[in-house]
């Protein structure tokens, strides 16, 4: 199914390969412009997906696939290019990696694939990471980037909880108050 939703979620797929390219090439001005490009994309996808009533299986997976492959690209380059900020920030950065991986295995356990929840929590945590991650390569204070990692920490646990409600695989899950609204109160639709 070809729509703008999708196209911009895939194109995160081609974005990450260029982030290591320009990297490894010493181009952080390229690198930073399409660190800006891809979360421009993610945050658009789900807006025109929603808007023209276009969500879908499908466009669910490209978004996490697209998400996935930025987020393991992006540590990678920033380690190139800027390596005494990852030292500096070392307790932060392995934090969010861990919380990131962790919830990711476990979906991958028990469903067989990417959850694709897309959670409030991890929508707001994606925006203050990215956005306290480029004040941070700018040169600016680290405190939002640490107030930042705390948000995501607090979202992937949510994401683990609703891996572990959850008796089969359903993408697009709000909250898991939602799950829970669902399971115990025999309302709500899970998402």
């Amino acid at each position: 199914m070809i729509n703008i939703a999708n196209i911009l979620s895939g194109s995160r797929l081609i974005i990450a390969p260029l982030l290591l390219y320009f990297a490894w090439s010493s181009r952080p001005a390229l690198f930073l412009f399409f660190v800006v490009v891809a979360l421009v994309t993610d945050f658009l996808d789900g807006y025109f997906a929603r808007k023209n009533q276009q969500v879908s299986e499908l466009g669910a997976r490209l978004d996490s696939l697209g998400d996935l492959a930025v987020y393991l690209a992006a540590p990678l380059a920033v380690w190139r290019l800027w390596p005494e900020i990852i030292i500096r920030e070392a307790p932060y950065v392995a934090t969010a990696l861990t919380c990131f991986i962790i919830p990711l295995l476990m979906g991958f356990i028990k469903f067989g694939r990417l959850t694709s929840y897309h959670t409030w929590g991890a929508k707001l945590s994606a925006f203050l990471l990215s956005s306290s991650i480029l004040l941070l390569l700018l040169e600016g204070p680290a405190w939002p980037f640490h107030v930042a990692t705390i948000v995501f920490v607090f979202a992937e646990v949510e994401e683990l909880c609703i891996t572990a409600l959850l008796t089969r695989r359903q993408p697009d899950v709000a909250s898991v108050f939602h799950v829970l609204r669902r399971r115990y109160g025999g309302r709500g639709d899970g998402g």
